[in-house]
């Protein structure tokens, strides 16, 4: 028995807005003002949106139900998949010592905080995710950043950040991909377009992300190595998207970053080395001499070979991860095995309906037990590859990847929880309920059009399930205002890209990697302003972009 979805059950959009928005806004609040621990959040969160969509839409209770079980079995596989190889991996480099090979490495080459952030929450961080996306950069960003020693609630939050302009062309652009057949719209054109959005923010971020560590002054002091690591960024950035296509626009462009913003350290160091406020209070009363010495006497030397081993288990992690991403590997291995499952009471049974859809059309809900491709999959080779290479026994990896799992045991109960919300309110509806409320605003749609995505990525925590939810009605909302439905579809993956350090699943996986479990709140707090400004300046950008500079627009 089929159930069509209706947008709104109350008689009036915004009430019925207001109404949707409940789980989301209780979640927020119990992890940010009331200090909830995140799973018993997200437990309340998935019993109000369960009751909303049951009591509210008049979705049936069975099908409410499996809702929520395929978005657990979401959270699990792939992503907690993921999070638990990746933390995995850290804590191998923590046990046999050679993380602070790394941190020698980096520290020689620049002892300075900000230098650090760019290198690894950007720079690095970018390169993970345009091979992995689905949390993996966070989780590696913000576990090197701890290793380094950044405070804990710094290196989530820092991580968060600088985990946003590669977004839209994560894991080798799925989501422009996605948007492409999701809409049908011309796939080049959508990548042109977030390509000529999205590259002024990959240029304005490194500054921002040292303004927020360090203040304003702070950033001044390392402008140069900010401009360096942006432009470098951008400009691959925006060739690739609009000449190629979307597929390796974040690794060239993090590739490029990485390569251009080493070599400029190679002949330029800032003026003084700035460090977190107790740090410098630490080193001023342990070693006085030490500020006058220079950045790298902090820092033991290592041979080349002691370097490569201590950076082995990244160097593995990345090629791994590059490999595992490639469409042809992916087929091959779910050609070896990837059973997939129609889910019950769920398939095929919920019904999309205009203005959401152009037409009446049934969802899909299937779920694939794709493990031998899984990106998390990937990790885990690297990991024992890593374990072994540095001579663990496998005993002893067996006894680390235990560990790891009993420590990130209610981080996984949260992801699961998380993703079963997001789905409740995608395949009830209320989320397109919401959308419509947005896209209600007329003259001033183009300016809400990024904040529909950003939205979208709030509450599914992906860009791609953005695309997929809320692509149709940009377009559908675009041509009742005559706006070109291309810079609609294309500006909800860039404005998306701003929610990814606010949704649930990345504040998560910043906490287990930075050990923070329970200090969700936090990091929400630390990040959420900086997310819906850079969403607003999204908005603006697309808001000049439709009346006064249209020329910019693909036809």
């Amino acid at each position: 028995m089929t159930w069509t979805q209706t947008y709104v059950p109350l008689g009036n959009l915004h009430l019925s807005a207001l109404v949707a928005a409940i789980p989301v806004v209780v979640l927020l609040a119990a992890l940010a003002f009331f200090h909830v621990k995140a799973h018993v959040a997200a437990l309340l969160g998935l019993v109000l949106a369960q009751g909303i969509a049951v009591g509210v839409y008049g979705m049936p209770l069975g099908m409410a139900g499996a809702t929520a079980a395929y978005g657990a079995a979401f959270g699990l596989l792939p992503i907690g998949w993921i999070i638990l190889n990746a933390i995995f991996i850290y804590d191998i480099t923590v046990k046999t010592g050679k993380f602070e090979v790394v941190k020698d490495t980096i520290g020689g080459l620049a002892g300075d905080r900000r230098i650090q952030v760019l290198l690894i929450a950007f720079a690095f961080g970018a390169f993970i995710e345009g091979a992995a996306g689905f949390g993996t950069p966070v989780a590696i960003s913000a576990a090197m950043l701890i290793g380094l020693g950044f405070k804990p609630l710094a290196a989530a939050g820092l991580a968060l950040i600088g985990n946003t302009a590669p977004v839209a062309y994560g894991a080798l652009g799925t989501p422009i991909i996605t948007l492409a057949k999701v809409t049908g719209l011309n796939e080049l054109a959508l990548s042109s377009m977030a390509g000529r959005q999205l590259p002024l923010f990959s240029l304005m971020v490194p500054f921002w992300l040292v303004w927020a560590m360090a203040g304003f002054r702070g950033m001044l002091g390392v402008w140069p190595a900010c401009l360096v690591a942006g432009l470098s960024f951008a400009i691959p950035q925006f060739l690739v998207s609009n000449f190629i296509g979307p597929n390796l626009v974040d690794i060239v462009a993090a590739a490029s970053c990485i390569v251009v913003t080493y070599a400029f350290l190679k002949v330029w160091q800032p003026k003084e080395e700035w460090r977190f406020p107790e740090e410098r209070a630490t080193e001023a009363a342990a070693a006085p001499q030490r500020r006058s010495v220079g950045a790298a006497a902090a820092f033991r030397r290592h041979t080349f070979g002691e370097a490569f081993m201590g950076w082995m288990p990244w160097i593995v992690l990345s090629v791994s991860v590059f490999v595992w991403g490639q469409p042809a590997v992916k087929s091959w291995l779910n050609g070896l095995f990837n059973p997939t499952f129609d889910v019950p009471f769920l398939h095929n049974l919920v019904l999309k309906a205009p203005p959401v859809a152009a037409k009446v059309h049934p969802e899909a809900a299937r779920f694939s037990l794709n493990l031998l491709s899984a990106t998390g999959t990937a990790l885990l080779l690297a990991g024992v590859v890593a374990g072994l290479w540095l001579r663990l026994s496998p005993l002893t990896l067996a006894r680390t990847y235990l560990g790891t799992l009993k420590r990130v045991r209610y981080s996984l109960l949260t992801i699961a929880a998380m993703l079963a919300l997001g789905f409740t309110t995608r395949y009830s509806g209320s989320d397109s309920t919401m959308g419509l409320a947005f896209a209600s605003t007329g003259f001033l749609f183009p300016f809400f059009s990024p904040l529909l995505g950003w939205l979208g990525v709030a509450l599914t925590g992906s860009d791609t399930s953005s695309n997929v939810l809320f692509g149709n009605l940009q377009v559908v909302s675009a041509q009742q205002i005559g706006m070109n439905p291309i810079l609609a579809a294309a500006s909800n993956s860039s404005g998306g890209v701003m929610g990814k350090m606010i949704d649930a699943q990345s504040i998560v996986v910043a906490s287990v990697a930075t050990k923070q479990d329970g200090h969700e709140g936090a990091i929400l707090r630390y990040v959420f302003w900086h997310s819906l400004a850079l969403a607003c300046l999204v908005g603006v950008v697309v808001l000049v972009q439709a009346y006064w500079l249209q020329w910019m627009v693909p036809h």
